[in-house]
């Protein structure tokens, strides 16, 4: 086995799980995530010579992963439905944990994409906010203050969310 395949098989290996979740997180379809890490794949062993630190891989893999979700959006129409269609929470199960999670998803996805970006990055892919500016090309002071609003707004929500919940329960 040559020194590249060693070093590619090692990435797969080591952030697999961390891609498919994030992946899976922009996606909301289980086939579309496979596909997603697969192109991030794909995209990595045509490239891994320009990886130039090691300590980078997790960082050059989000990238990729992210541009390759994009590409997603620029190849073809996005299907739009009506989220009572595909949200019936009435028959949805009665778990607390369950909704709290939908709930905060729906919040997390409604945040404007340059707060929804940085706070997914850190959140699911356990980046730092220098890890982060690196994968979108920010200053780190822009990151940190895209992070503290995102947290800011997910709060208001949350607070409105419960104080929906008090006055209709």
């Amino acid at each position: 086995m040559s020194d590249k395949e060693q070093i590619f098989e090692g990435l797969v290996r080591s952030y697999h799980g961390d891609l498919y979740r994030y992946a899976l997180f922009l996606s909301k379809d289980e086939h579309i995530a496979q596909d997603v890490v697969q192109e991030v794949y794909v995209r990595a062993w045509k490239n891994i010579h320009k990886l130039k630190e090691v300590g980078a891989v997790k960082s050059w893999l989000f990238t990729i992963l992210i541009r390759e979700n994009a590409r997603r959006f620029s190849r073809k129409a996005v299907k739009l439905v009506d989220i009572d269609d595909v949200l019936d929470l009435s028959s949805s199960s009665n778990n607390e944990d369950d909704l709290q999670r939908h709930q905060l998803q729906n919040a997390i996805l409604q945040l404007e994409e340059d707060y929804r970006e940085p706070i997914l990055l850190q959140v699911i892919g356990g980046f730092s906010t220098n890890e982060i500016s690196d994968i979108l090309q920010l200053n780190d002071n822009t990151v940190s203050t895209r992070l503290y609003r995102a947290r800011k707004q997910l709060k208001q929500q949350w607070n409105q969310d419960c104080q929906r919940g008090r006055e209709n329960g």
